[in-house]
């Protein structure tokens, strides 16, 4: 299985960015710290990374799946390049990708 459920978005501060989106849209925001916040908009999550060091350049699609060892064997058979190497968050690991185009994506599996 692979779908699309996560979008990560730079954000000069991930608390403003949470409210936003609970007070526009009535989604709900869970903190992870100052620099980070999940919102659960309708059918798709929302990620806003603070931290500078962290934050990708541009939004970054994140696709889900059960297997992660199998999703990079088949990104990297299909061409695709590992830009970040797998690592764990609240609730999951995942990793980064470049295909062929040029675009960073990632992928991530649940940990629960």
């Amino acid at each position: 299985m692979y779908k699309v459920d996560f979008v990560e978005f730079p954000s000069s501060s991930a608390t403003a960015s949470g409210q936003f989106f609970e007070k526009a849209f009535g989604w709900a925001a869970t903190p992870y710290g100052p620099d980070y916040a999940d919102v659960q908009g309708e059918g798709i999550t929302l990620g806003f990374q603070a931290d500078v060091a962290e934050q990708p350049g541009a939004p970054l699609v994140t696709v889900r799946t059960d297997d992660l060892h199998q999703a990079r064997l088949a990104v990297e058979d299909a061409g695709g390049v590992v830009t970040v190497e797998p690592f764990d968050f609240p609730g999951g690991r995942r990793f980064h990708f470049r295909e062929p185009g040029g675009s960073e994506l990632a992928v991530w599996c649940s940990t629960k």
